[in-house]
């Protein structure tokens, strides 16, 4: 049993390397850096995104007629996350303290990092 479990822990401290590896490659391959939980491109690859971004007037004249009419039931999605969100905020605010369970911070889990790009 032992050796089973001996077995398994090394599998994955493999794997963990393999995988760190892999990462190191692809950041020297773009060129990217983690701060603050944010991922930074460098200057090369956010003129490439630049270069290739298309503004919403151009994106609907070519999009495809069912693209463009799902989009609506796509988007309306954010109205429940919007309600769970505060539910959940409303939750911890009124239960947690009477439990005495320590507030977790919305940040920590929620990262909204789509105005960093280009």
């Amino acid at each position: 049993m032992n050796h089973a479990i001996d077995e398994l822990i090394q599998k994955m401290h493999e794997l963990e390397e393999e995988l760190e590896v892999e990462y190191r490659r692809k950041r020297e391959k773009f060129d990217f850096v983690i701060k603050e939980k944010r991922v930074r491109f460098a200057e090369e690859v956010a003129r490439q995104q630049l270069r290739f971004k298309i503004g919403w007037f151009r994106y609907l004249i070519k999009a495809k007629p069912l693209n463009v009419l799902t989009a609506p039931v796509i988007y309306a999605g954010f109205i429940p996350f919007i309600i769970l969100d505060l539910f959940f905020w409303l939750y911890q605010s009124i239960c947690f303290p009477v439990y005495g369970i320590p507030k977790t911070k919305r940040s920590d889990y929620l990262i909204f990092d789509r105005e960093d790009l280009p």
